[in-house]
């Protein structure tokens, strides 16, 4: 669903910035990448579960117990199908930081990479700095092009369409109990998503964004 309170002049730039790179053609030079975020629980089973015997399906408790939380990144380059996903402790400036690293690292050829994301606090070039230091993070930050989507405008992320298909075809409604088993799965999933080289059509354009939301980007 979309959710877009109020479309004054700064979401509407932020928008035809996000929108305007979607529609470029793909350049392996300058890769256009999505990354998003999404936490999970991590829950343990209250009872053992019974397997399943000829005849007999596999039966689990509804109960569980709360084992804490973690966190997944998703980052999808939607032209070429590559994907980069890792399952982490949390979502703060250290694990945001080993991210922006293992993205740099896989497009290490390129002249920039596009990395489209909201404005969560840790997203920024203060975490890079903060945890590998003031060269090694500005070096690292520059390796960027950074496209903010705008408040309230996550739906522009097509990281989020990703997170949406990684939860369908990997999580669903299994438990996780720690963040090794958790890691397991995800980390299989990104070896599948990589070698089918999933991709995302994205059709929304600036043309149809104007037209659905009745503005005229000249006079903003």
């Amino acid at each position: 669903m979309w959710c877009v309170p109020e479309l004054d002049d700064e979401y509407i730039e932020r928008m035809e910035d996000v929108l305007g790179l979607y529609e470029k053609p793909y350049k392996a030079h300058e890769p256009v990448v999505c990354l998003d975020e999404r936490p999970v629980q991590l829950h343990g089973e209250s009872r053992a579960r019974s397997r399943a015997k000829p005849g007999k399906e596999a039966r689990y408790d509804y109960e569980y117990v709360r084992k804490g939380t973690a966190n997944i990144f998703c980052a999808v380059e939607p032209l070429a199908g590559r994907h980069i996903t890792r399952a982490t402790p949390n979502r703060n400036h250290r694990e945001f930081a080993k991210m922006m690293s293992a993205i740099a690292r896989r497009y290490s050829d390129a002249r920039t990479i596009h990395l489209v994301m909201d404005n969560l606090s840790t997203h920024s070039r203060k975490s890079l700095l903060k945890f590998y230091g003031e060269e090694a993070g500005a070096l690292l930050w520059d390796r960027f092009t950074v496209h903010f989507t705008p408040k309230h405008g996550s739906w522009l992320n097509i990281a989020e369409i990703e997170i949406g298909l990684m939860n369908r075809q990997a999580l669903g409604t299994r438990r996780f109990p720690d963040l090794p088993s958790l890691r397991q799965q995800v980390n299989a999933w990104h070896r599948r998503a990589n070698k089918a080289q999933q991709k995302v059509a994205w059709t929304f354009t600036r043309k149809k964004a104007r037209k659905t939301f009745a503005y005229d980007p000249t006079t903003t």
